[in-house]
C-alpha cells in the first residue's frame, strides 16, 4: 500500500467510496509523514453499511448458518491474520507508533482470540427450566441480536476490535466497525481477511472517519442493536444515555488509573520491572498503564533507584528499529496532552526525577521521555486523571489499610497489580482492591479466555472469556404445553 492511497469504506462486501466525496490524511507518528488518505464517513456511509449489515443478518446464508460452520468461519480467519501477521504488524506501527517487535507479538496472539471463539461457537445454548406443572415445557434461547457497532480507539486496534469482533460473529451477529480516525487500515484490512475467509457479504462492514460525524451516526442508527466501545470515560458516558435512551445495551470499556502496589517482603527487582513494563510498555498508551505506583515505604527508596535507573536507558527511537524500546505517541494532540499533564504536575508541586520533555526521537515524531513524578499525592490532577503516556507517579506508604484505601480513591477501577510473597497478603489485596483485574507478582497479562471488566468510570460489560457471549446475544424464554387436555376456562374455579 503505497503513500496517499485513498482508502475507502468496506461496506457489503466491497470498497465504497465515501458519500461526501471527502478524504482525511493519516499520519506516521515517528516522522509525521503522510501516510494515505481514509473516507470521511457520515450519516450516510453509516446509513448504508448498517443496511448493508441487517441485510446480511437475516440472509438464509448467514442466519442458517450452524454454529459449527460459523465457527469454522472463525477459525479460518484466524489462520489468514496469522498468514499476514508481518504486514499487519508494520500497518499498525506506521499508524500508530507502536514498536514492531510489540506488534509481532501482539499478532502471535490475535488469531488465538478467533480459536478460542471458534471453539464456543457451537456450545452456546440455552437450557430446559424445571416447570410446576410437568405438562408444560420451557426452554431457554441465546439468540445474536442483530447489528452490532463496534467503536475502537488507535492505541491497539486490531487486538481491541477483535475482542469485540470474534464474540459478536460466534453468536451469528452482523457489525459494523468505526475504528479511530488515527488507525484505519487494519480495519479495513481485517474487513478484506473475513470476507476471503468465507464470511458472507456484509457480515464484517467498516466505515471509517471521525467520531463526532461517523460515530455518532452509529450509535444513533434505530437499526442497530448494540454498541460496544473502547476509548474514554467521556465519549463512554455519552454513548450510555445514549443507548439507554433507546433501551439497546452497551460494553463499554473505559479509562483507568491503575495502582500498582509493592510491599516490602517482594522482590524489589522483579516489582522494579513490573513497574516499568505497567507504565512504559507501548508508550503509557493502554487503559491498564500502571501509572500509580505506591511502595512500601522500607522498599520505597530502592524500588525508585532502580525503576529511575531503567527509565534513563530506556532507547528511544524508530518504532520499525529491533532495538527501539519506547516509540512515539500515537498523534500530536496525544503528545501535548502528556506534556501538559507533567507541565500541571510541577505546577501542583510534584517532582519530575527523570524525563519529563518532549523528544522528536531524532525522526521528527511526536515522541516524549519515559517521566517518573514523586513528591506527589492522590489529590493531584495527574495522580487523578488519566494521562495516557509514559508517565508515573510514585508514593511511598506504610500499612496495608493504607494503601487499600489510596488505590481505591480513584473514579476508575480497571485494574491493579500487587507485588507480594505473602500469599495470604495476595488473596487479601486481590478481594480488597476495587478492580476488575488484580494481577500478583505480574502485569498487562490477559487471555482470550479470562473474562475483563472495569469497575467503576472504567466501564459497563464483559470483554473475553465466556461470559461475554452474554453481551452479543438475547435470552428467549418459550413455554409449550405438552397437554392434549382442553384448556380450562380461567373463570371456572377449580376443586
Amino acid at each position: 500500500m503505497s503513500d496517499l492511497d485513498q482508502l475507502q469504506h468496506f461496506i457489503g462486501g466491497e470498497p465504497v467510496a465515501p458519500d461526501s466525496g471527502e478524504y482525511f490524511e493519516s499520519t506516521n507518528p515517528a516522522n509525521r509523514e503522510t501516510l494515505y488518505q481514509a473516507a470521511r464517513g457520515n450519516a450516510a456511509d453509516v446509513q448504508r453499511a448498517v443496511a448493508a449489515a441487517r441485510t446480511a443478518f437475516e440472509n438464509p446464508r448467514w442466519r442458517d448458518l450452524s454454529q459449527t460452520r460459523r465457527g469454522r468461519l472463525l477459525r479460518r480467519l484466524g489462520d489468514l491474520i496469522g498468514e499476514n501477521a508481518e504486514e499487519l504488524a508494520r500497518m499498525e506501527v506506521l499508524d500508530n507508533g507502536k514498536l514492531l517487535r510489540e506488534m509481532r507479538g501482539q499478532l502471535a496472539t490475535v488469531p488465538e482470540y478467533y480459536y478460542y471463539y471458534a471453539g464456543l461457537a457451537d456450545k452456546i445454548h440455552g437450557d430446559v427450566v424445571p416447570a410446576s406443572d410437568r405438562r408444560v415445557l420451557n426452554y431457554t434461547l441465546r439468540e445474536p441480536l442483530g447489528v452490532v457497532g463496534a467503536i475502537t480507539p488507535w492505541n491497539s486496534p486490531l487486538t481491541l476490535t477483535t475482542s469485540k469482533l470474534a464474540p459478536a460473529l460466534a453468536v451469528g451477529n452482523t457489525v459494523v466497525v468505526k475504528p479511530s480516525e488515527h488507525t484505519s487500515r487494519t480495519a479495513l484490512r481485517l474487513a478484506e481477511l473475513a470476507l476471503e475467509a468465507g464470511f458472507p457479504a456484509g457480515v464484517v462492514n467498516v466505515v471509517t472517519g471521525f467520531g463526532a460525524e461517523a460515530g455518532q451516526a452509529l450509535v444513533d442508527h434505530p437499526d442497530l442493536a448494540k454498541i460496544s466501545f473502547t476509548g474514554s470515560t467521556a465519549t463512554g458516558a455519552r454513548i450510555a444515555a445514549a443507548t439507554a435512551r433507546r433501551f439497546i445495551g452497551s460494553t463499554l470499556e473505559l479509562g483507568g488509573k491503575s495502582p500498582n502496589i509493592v510491599f516490602a517482603d517482594a522482590d524489589v527487582a522483579n516489582a522494579a520491572m513490573g513497574v516499568v513494563a505497567g507504565i512504559f510498555a507501548a508508550a503509557g498508551q493502554t487503559c491498564i498503564a500502571g501509572s500509580r505506583v505506591f511502595a512500601q515505604r522500607a522498599v520505597y527508596d530502592e524500588l525508585l533507584e532502580r525503576v529511575t535507573e531503567r527509565a534513563r536507558t530506556i532507547r528511544i527511537g524508530d518504532p520499525l528499529d529491533a532495538d527501539t524500546e519506547l516509540g512515539p505517541l500515537a498523534f500530536e494532540d496525544q503528545r501535548d496532552k502528556v506534556a501538559g499533564y507533567v507541565d500541571l504536575g510541577r505546577s501542583e508541586g510534584a517532582r519530575v526525577v527523570t524525563g519529563g520533555q518532549v523528544s522528536d526521537g531524532g525522526l521528527g515524531g511526536y515522541f516524549y521521555e519515559p517521566t517518573i513524578l514523586v513528591d506527589v499525592h492522590n489529590d493531584m490532577r495527574v495522580v487523578r486523571e488519566e494521562i495516557f503516556g509514559p508517565v508515573v507517579a510514585i508514593m511511598p506508604f506504610d500499612t496495608e489499610d493504607e494503601v487499600v484505601r489510596l488505590a481505591n480513591d480513584t473514579d476508575y477501577g480497571l485494574a491493579a497489580g500487587v507485588w507480594t510473597t505473602n500469599l495470604a497478603r495476595a488473596h487479601r489485596m486481590a478481594s480488597r482492591l476495587d478492580a476488575g483485574t488484580v494481577w500478583v507478582n505480574t502485569y498487562r497479562a490477559m487471555s482470550p479466555m479470562s473474562p475483563r471488566q472495569g469497575f467503576k468510570s472504567s466501564g459497563v460489560g464483559i470483554e473475553h472469556g465466556t461470559e461475554t457471549v452474554k453481551e452479543y446475544t438475547r435470552l428467549k424464554s418459550v413455554w409449550i404445553n405438552t397437554s392434549e387436555d382442553p384448556v380450562a376456562d380461567p373463570f371456572t374455579m377449580r376443586s
